[in-house]
């Protein structure tokens, strides 16, 4: 089983600098290579608070000099607010100066404060990620190509910076529908998918939306990787697992609130975090959530990984203002007990 990390980069509230956020992800990612685990993950965010991440290639470019062995995410680039073209190169130089370290998520986004910044219709994403990911795909493949299609016109064009790994890096697609899970099967890509905060039920849904989505293209399920994105944390603190699960709960009624088009900012940058009825108690988030003490976690994380099956499980850790140095301490912890305590039961 692969672990990965999967940094955010939040801001609470102005108690925390954006330079300070940046810092700690940087740090935590350090701590992520020094604890074992096999991928760092960057997320993708634009004018608000909920991710200070522009782009997660330059967080992937930067880090590469600091590390020299774990692999390195964009999680996701939000395609539609690219130019193809231009980030086929840069594609290309993240892989080269990580030394073939990229791992390359891409997704269609969904947030309309972002997209309408960008001047681009977030009800066009879908299409327009579709189109753009096939440039992608030419770019990567051809020494030269051109596309003619809805959104670009391109002429002939050379991309100058090949990518190390041949002939591209591994392509994740975040896969919040059946169609996006077709397409991974149809052309080899693999899948990122979350469960958010919801119990095994809902993985088991999972499960079966994503076997029914390889039947639909003759795919056995195991041709593509499958990455579970999940809330986690160990620890006998009451107060510190109570914080974790305040912050991710505060991550995910901004995301919600976004998602719904209903961003709520006094001053036009911090999104206030409204409580909702989807709201979730701490104690229903423990249950549903490998959360608790070291032994409760690796059980419930055996349990997970029988019921999906996933290849890799990325665990959230930079969330709001959660505490730094406890952060690093849970990073830690993860590489000493349990990554190794889980890889052993699995054999």
């Amino acid at each position: 089983m692969e672990f990965a990390t999967f940094i955010l980069a939040a801001q609470r509230g102005y108690h925390q600098s954006c330079d300070s956020v940046i810092g700690n992800s940087i740090e935590q990612t350090i701590a992520s290579e020094q604890a074992g685990f096999n991928t760092a993950w960057f997320a993708e965010h634009h004018f608000n608070n909920y991710s200070l991440v522009p782009s997660p290639l330059m967080m992937v470019a930067h880090c590469a000099g600091l590390t020299s062995t774990i692999r390195l995410g964009t999680g996701v680039c939000v395609l539609p607010l690219y130019q193809p073209q231009r980030l086929l190169s840069e594609i290309g130089f993240a892989d080269i100066v990580s030394n073939g370290r990229l791992e390359l998520g891409v997704g269609s986004g969904y947030q309309q404060f972002e997209f309408e910044r960008f001047g681009v219709d977030v009800d066009q994403a879908p299409a327009v990620f579709a189109e753009y990911l096939d440039i992608l795909l030419k770019g990567l493949n051809q020494k030269v190509f051109e596309h003619n299609g809805q959104y670009e016109k391109i002429p002939l064009t050379a991309i100058s910076l090949r990518t190390i790994q041949r002939p591209a890096p591994p392509i994740w697609i975040a896969c919040g529908s059946a169609r996006s899970m077709c397409r991974a099967y149809r052309e080899g890509h693999n899948l990122f998918v979350t469960a958010f905060h919801n119990g095994l039920e809902n993985l088991r849904t999972l499960r079966e939306t994503i076997e029914a989505a390889a039947a639909s293209r003759g795919k056995d399920v195991t041709a593509a990787k499958i990455g579970l994105l999940r809330c986690c944390y160990a620890s006998d603190d009451q107060a510190e697992f109570d914080s974790y699960l305040d912050n991710a709960r505060f991550q995910r009624r901004l995301s919600e609130a976004l998602h719904q088009r209903r961003q709520q900012s006094r001053d036009g940058y911090l999104l206030q975090e409204t409580p909702t009825q989807q709201d979730l108690s701490f104690e229903t988030m423990r249950q549903n959530l490998p959360i608790g003490s070291v032994s409760r976690v690796i059980d419930r994380l055996l349990e997970e990984i029988s019921i999906l099956k996933p290849d890799q499980i990325a665990i959230q850790t930079q969330l709001g203002d959660f505490d730094q140095k406890t952060m690093l301490r849970q990073i830690e912890l993860w590489g000493d007990k349990i990554i190794p305590a889980i890889n052993k039961s699995l054999g």
